[in-house]
């Protein structure tokens, strides 16, 4: 479900991971702790080769500023409980801090245009339960 257009930044909790759906089509998602006093974790997805450059760049505990659509996606565990992931689908990326900032925005493609990307192809692997404070 999509909820609004997001702008957050944070501190980059884990280092952006690079998986390819069967057409071919990069997806990068890393992890981006909003959080100043605690722990608040949310999913980054980039599906457009725009953002390549800079998510190549990003690295653990870098701060990012990220600009996308809101969504929250349903999982269910293996023990058939259902928890919540939220996740911005990235339209642009900005790495903050650096001495010349690197950015990147993307065109806004058709949901069409990227197929074969299951909602939970990283629900499993990149977030834990235990790191969902919510």
């Amino acid at each position: 479900m999509s909820l609004a257009k997001a702008v957050v930044t944070g501190s980059v909790f884990r280092a952006p991971e690079k998986r390819f759906t069967q057409n071919n089509v990069p997806v990068s998602s890393f992890v981006l702790n909003i959080g100043e006093r605690e722990e608040m974790l949310l999913r980054v997805v980039v599906k457009r080769q725009a953002l390549d450059g800079v998510v190549s760049e990003i690295s653990q505990n870098d701060r990012v500023l990220v600009e996308g659509r809101l969504q929250i996606t349903t999982v269910k565990s293996d023990n058939g409980t259902e928890r919540r992931i939220f996740e911005i689908d990235a339209n642009t990326i900005e790495l903050m801090g650096a001495s010349a900032p690197i950015s990147a925005t993307a065109k806004t493609y058709d949901n069409e245009e990227i197929t074969g990307f299951k909602q939970d192809d990283f629900a499993n692997e990149l977030i834990g339960e235990e790191e969902i404070p919510f």
